[in-house]
């Protein structure tokens, strides 16, 4: 059976997460202490004790979750003689999780995602700071309804189309007062529900051009190799194994739309047929149905998963 493996993005970090990992494996241990050496920060101890509005700053959000992704897959790899490209035959991740894949298939090493990540959620937690954007969840209408929707708020401000998650949820990005207006819009075009999400920037539109700037930056300079196992990437949904491309699309994701529904039509097209989500939480996991009701999921979060996962 044809599996792909799918890293968690923001919003799926909880007080706790990673703790029993690092309890009960080294390799695990391992990755925790090499994060807050990295970063210069005591991320373990954020992510294990809190407080929540801590964890969830984005400059400690964005490397806390591919650090639990990493120490998963590293769990397996080393404990379990379970090499990751024996698991599966493609990997993605969602928003920041695409930086988990990456990893997670040696095309970057922990060090760099580290690093690049505390870059990347500090930049953009500047941007969300002095842009004042929002971002809302449009649920129950097609992607080109929701683009409309987005196109006809926008009246001059920015606003667009930011995550499309699955079928029938759309995430949208730009101005407060373009957000507030498509959230009527929304409703008068048939939106089963059109949600204000609690966000700290509106992610994922041109609100975040000084961040993808920086972040041009600092990709320029990381060591990036061909991954052991094809990447499918946020903004095409296709594969990607260049590192030259890598870097392009890393860069282009900051302020380009997360296709995430196509991810999940391009794998099934490809004959997969179980998604397995490591890391944190289970969103992804979830979603899968929503897009290709055919296709098994499952998540990977703690060592009892693991365990299940093994066996």
């Amino acid at each position: 059976m044809k599996t792909a493996l799918v890293f968690p993005g923001q919003g799926s970090q909880v007080v706790g997460m990673g703790k029993d990992l690092f309890e009960n494996f080294a390799a695990a241990r391992e990755v925790f202490q090499k994060t807050d050496e990295i970063l210069g920060v005591n991320l373990s101890k954020i992510m294990f004790e809190g407080p929540s509005e801590e964890l969830t700053k984005t400059e400690n959000t964005q490397p806390a979750l591919m650090a639990v992704s990493i120490a998963l897959t590293t769990v397996l790899e080393k404990e379990f003689g379970k090499k990751i490209e024996d698991i599966c035959s493609f990997v993605a991740g969602h928003s920041l999780g695409e930086y988990s894949a990456l990893c997670a298939a040696k095309a970057i090493s922990l060090e760099e995602t580290a690093k690049l990540l505390q870059v990347r959620g500090r930049e953009m937690a500047k941007c969300g700071e002095k842009s004042q954007g929002a971002m809302a969840a449009i649920l129950g209408v097609e992607i080109e309804v929701a683009e409309a929707i987005a196109s006809e708020a926008a009246q001059g401000d920015v606003c667009q189309v930011a995550n499309d998650n699955s079928v029938g949820q759309v995430v949208i990005s730009g101005s407060k007062a373009a957000i507030d207006r498509a959230l009527e819009i929304a409703k008068a075009k048939g939106a089963k529900r059109a949600i204000a999400l609690p966000v700290s920037g509106a992610f994922h539109c041109a609100l975040m051009l000084d961040a993808q700037n920086q972040m041009k930056i600092a990709l320029e300079k990381a060591e990036i190799k061909s991954p052991l196992i094809p990447v499918v990437a946020n903004v095409t949904a296709n594969l990607v194994t260049d590192p030259n491309e890598i870097r392009d699309l890393l860069t282009r994701q900051i302020t380009g739309a997360v296709k995430w529904r196509e991810t999940m039509l391009f794998m099934a097209s490809q004959g997969v047929e179980e998604i397995i989500e490591i890391g944190s939480g289970k969103v992804l996991a979830g979603l899968v149905g929503r897009t290709c009701p055919n296709m098994k999921s499952r998540s990977i979060q703690n060592s009892e998963d693991l365990k299940a996962f093994v066996a």
